[in-house]
């Protein structure tokens, strides 16, 4: 990383500001994605269960030669697995090939029947979401027993994902939540920059990792005319202007690609003005939206800002 900032987290960890995203990789993609990465200098990998592709990163690791303690590796609980944690982290750790985790996530904050018509996304006969009722089970009873993978030596640190301040409020708040979490990787972008959420997870401790900090095809951050004219005239790309926007938010960021010379460019952040940060906050005055939201059949995102 040209600037080669990092993050502590409540735990102590030093967690690299740039890490490559995994979501809707193929295995052979990412297979290639993680060796470039890793060559490129990059030791922050975030991958998740439910993204089908465990496997092919864990072979990459081992292939590239990086000494495991020198990587910052993530992976996620799927939702299937709320009820299950135990189970969950073993399969994870099976696929990627490793003894233990730097960061282990709730993917969601929502769990889904472990025995449906489907491994991870079971469906009712109406289609909706099989999830697990509320009054049997619900987010904090998923976060206590993930608190117990700590004494295993098999996790490092422990977090969610997707999570709100209310629903970040729900959990810190239960009885059983004894360890605060280490992050809370959420979807950010300056159409959806979620500064309460950053602030209240600041005040709690609680480093906040974005995904999606390209938007994605559908949403052409890039082609935004100020991401354009910071590009031009500081001689990068919008890509790098958008990481590097996060980064300066006190946000680690895991942008996505399986493109050689993008993964390469995208680590090679630069520090921002604070008059172009500020110029870049303005864009979710005209244009704000999520790129993210699976219909879960219950709030997931609430109105907070």
């Amino acid at each position: 990383m040209a600037t080669g900032r990092e993050f502590t987290l409540n735990t102590g960890a030093k967690l690299p500001a740039v890490g490559l995203g995994t979501w809707q990789s193929s295995e052979d993609e990412v297979y290639n994605a993680v060796m470039t990465a890793l060559q490129a200098g990059y030791r922050h990998i975030d991958s998740a269960f439910a993204y089908g592709n465990e496997s092919a990163v864990g072979r990459a690791l081992k292939a590239s030669g990086v000494p495991r303690e020198e990587i910052f590796l993530t992976t996620k609980l799927w939702s299937t697995y709320h009820t299950r944690v135990a189970e969950g982290l073993a399969a994870s750790l099976n696929n990627l090939g490793v003894d233990y985790l730097d960061l282990y996530l709730m993917h969601w904050p929502v769990a889904m029947n472990p025995n449906g018509n489907h491994p991870l996304f079971p469906t009712r006969t109406d289609g909706s979401r099989d999830l697990v009722s509320g009054s049997e089970w619900d987010f904090t009873k998923t976060y206590s027993d993930m608190q117990k993978l700590l004494d295993t030596g098999k996790v490092k640190a422990i977090g969610v994902s997707n999570f709100s301040i209310v629903n970040l409020k729900e959990l810190l708040s239960a009885p059983t939540t004894t360890i605060v979490p280490a992050v809370n990787q959420v979807e950010l972008h300056p159409y959806n920059p979620q500064p309460a959420l950053i602030s209240f997870c600041a005040q709690k401790g609680v480093h906040v990792t974005g995904y999606s900090p390209l938007g994605s095809t559908a949403a052409p951050l890039q082609e935004e005319a100020i991401i354009q004219s910071i590009a031009s005239k500081t001689g990068t790309t919008p890509a790098q202007v958008l990481i590097s926007w996060a980064v300066a938010r006190g946000t680690s960021v895991v942008p996505k690609s399986v493109t050689p010379n993008r993964i390469v460019s995208n680590f090679n952040d630069f520090v921002l003005s604070k008059a172009d940060v500020a110029a870049i906050d303005e864009i979710s005055k005209v244009t704000r939206r999520r790129m993210v939201t699976p219909n879960w059949g219950v709030t997931i995102f609430h109105d907070e800002e």
